[in-house]
């Protein structure tokens, strides 16, 4: 998995509705209301971001608030945030938000499991998770917060060979932000063989530039900053997002 040379090029660089294109927003934290909901829909159409996530009990509201065939997909999480549900409650939960609309899931891995070495259980776990939703992707999250380096190594190859479709680093319910020397732990992994997701702290349109030059795909970003970056990127010279550079 050590071959990074099988990892997708970013582009050299990126317009306003490129980059909201990489870009899931989500109201996913415990206080949001049906309201938040209903706004997120509408940013995100309005916007063109390219996923909305909201708790699984208001997937069915936001399926119904985002026109199907439109640049925006409609997503939400499975075993969220902890991970430590069973896997046949996680399978559950996933099979009725793809149901329910769900056109792509963010799974939390189970943590506890891989701090005990108990890799098997992981990856039939996510394993059944990919073929009960299929052909629905599903995106598996490490909380690089909670994992040593070795820990971050072991589960970005357990999700690179599961068939999920990306890794994702972090849920957004912690205090530690994304750094590109953990990124560079999935990357060197994976290979290429899974997209990846950034999510977690970030703020800057430098620090989106520098994900990319690395290989993230996409990204996990706080409503509100993702308009502020979209704004940013469409002021910059050119109305373009340098990647092959800095931003700016």
């Amino acid at each position: 998995m050590n071959n990074i040379s099988n990892r997708r090029q970013p582009p050299a660089s990126l317009a306003p509705r490129d980059l909201a294109a990489l870009i899931d927003i989500s109201a996913v934290q415990a206080f949001h209301t049906e309201a938040d909901v209903r706004e997120l829909a509408g940013i995100a159409v309005a916007e063109g971001f390219i996923a909305a996530h909201a708790l699984p009990n208001f997937v069915p509201l936001l399926r119904s608030l985002v026109p199907s065939g439109g640049l925006t997909l409609v997503g939400g999480p499975v075993g969220f945030p902890s991970g430590g549900h069973s896997t046949r409650t996680k399978t559950a939960e996933a099979v009725e938000l793809a149901e329910n609309g769900a056109q792509e899931l963010d799974m939390m891995i189970n943590v506890g499991r891989i701090k005990s070495g108990d890799f098997g259980y992981v990856r039939s776990e996510i394993r059944a998770i990919v073929e009960a939703i299929a052909p629905v992707p599903l995106k598996v999250i490490l909380e690089l917060a909670h994992l040593t380096d070795e820990e971050i190594r072991a589960a970005s190859a357990i999700v690179a060979e599961s068939g999920a479709a990306f890794v994702k680093t972090g849920t957004g319910w912690t205090p530690s932000a994304t750094t590109l020397e953990k990124l560079k732990l999935i990357v060197e992994t994976v290979g290429g063989a899974v997209e990846i997701k950034a999510s977690g702290g970030i703020r800057s349109l430098d620090a989106i530039a520098g994900m990319m030059r690395l290989g993230v795909t996409r990204f996990g970003i706080n409503t509100q900053v993702a308009v502020d970056l979209v704004r940013q990127c469409t002021a910059l010279p050119g109305g373009r997002l340098d990647i092959a550079g800095k931003a700016g």
